[in-house]
C-alpha cells in the first residue's frame, strides 16, 4: 500500500532537546552553567526516557510534564546546581518552546504539499505539546497531535501506536513513522509501521524487535519518502 500517513515523534525528532540548556549557557551571566550544560542536557534526556520506561513497567503513570521536571532535577543535583530554582524555572520555560531543527518547517510543508495525512505522536503532555508546536511555527502543518496522555501509558506500549489508525482511520501499513528514537523505531517497525530512524548521532542499531526501514541523517529526506 502507498503511505497515506506521516506521523512524527516530537521531541529529540522535531524539537530539539539540547536547546534549552544551550540557550540558557549562553546567556549573560551564565558562565558557571555554560560548564556544565553538556552533561546536564545528556542527563536530564537520559533520566526523562528512563523513568518513562520505568514508570510503564512500574504501572505508576504520571504525565511527561512532571517526568521531565523529576529527570531535570536529578540532572541537575548530579551536576550540584540543585537548589537554585531560579535557574530550574528558566530551563524549564524554555522546554516548553524547544527549537524545532531547521529542516522541519519546510520539510513538513512538503510533505502536506502532496497530500499526506501528518501529526505528531508523542509521550508529551497535551499542554507541553500544544506549547512546543505554536513556538516552532508548525501548526498549519499537522493535522493533530497525538500524546499518550489519551491512554494513559508511554511508547512503546503498543495501545499507543493503535491512536494513529483511530484517528487517521487507516492500515497500519499505510502510515510512515518517524522518530529519533532508535528503540521507538525500532517498536513501530514491530508494530507494523513503516519505519524512519533520524539517527542524527551515528549511533548503533538497537538490538530490540523491529528494524527501521529507514535510516536517515535528518529529516530532509522524508518528502522523498513520502511522494508517491
Amino acid at each position: 500500500m502507498p503511505i497515506t500517513t506521516c506521523i512524527f515523534d516530537a521531541y529529540g525528532t522535531l524539537f530539539d532537546v539540547s536547546a534549552a540548556a544551550r540557550t540558557v549557557a549562553e546567556e549573560p551571566g551564565r558562565e558557571e552553567f555554560a560548564k556544565h550544560w553538556p552533561s546536564l542536557s545528556e542527563n536530564w534526556r537520559r533520566k526523562q526516557l528512563q523513568y518513562t520506561w520505568l514508570r510503564a513497567a512500574m504501572g505508576a503513570h504520571t504525565d511527561f510534564w512532571n517526568v521531565t521536571q523529576d529527570g531535570l532535577d536529578w540532572a541537575l543535583e548530579a551536576e550540584g546546581l540543585d537548589g537554585d530554582d531560579e535557574l530550574r524555572e528558566r530551563l524549564l520555560m524554555l522546554y516548553r518552546e524547544l527549537d524545532p531543527y531547521p529542516e522541519v518547517p519546510p520539510m513538513l510543508e512538503a510533505v502536506k504539499a502532496q497530500g499526506m495525512a501528518t501529526a505528531i505522536l508523542s509521550n508529551g503532555a497535551p499542554g507541553m505539546l500544544s506549547d512546543a508546536v505554536a513556538s516552532a511555527g508548525i501548526g498549519a502543518h499537522l493535522d493533530d497531535v497525538l500524546s499518550v496522555e489519551s491512554v494513559g501509558v508511554f511508547k512503546p506500549a503498543p495501545q499507543v501506536y493503535d491512536m494513529v489508525s483511530e484517528r487517521f482511520c487507516c492500515d497500519i501499513s499505510e502510515v510512515l513513522f518517524v522518530s529519533s528514537n532508535g528503540w521507538d523505531a525500532c517498536a513501530a517497525a514491530a508494530y507494523g509501521f513503516i519505519a524512519a530512524w533520524v539517527n542524527r548521532t551515528g549511533a548503533p542499531m538497537d538490538r530490540l524487535p523491529g528494524r527501521p526501514h529507514h535510516v536517515l541523517e535528518d529529516l530532509s529526506a522524508i518528502p522523498a519518502l513520502t511522494e508517491g
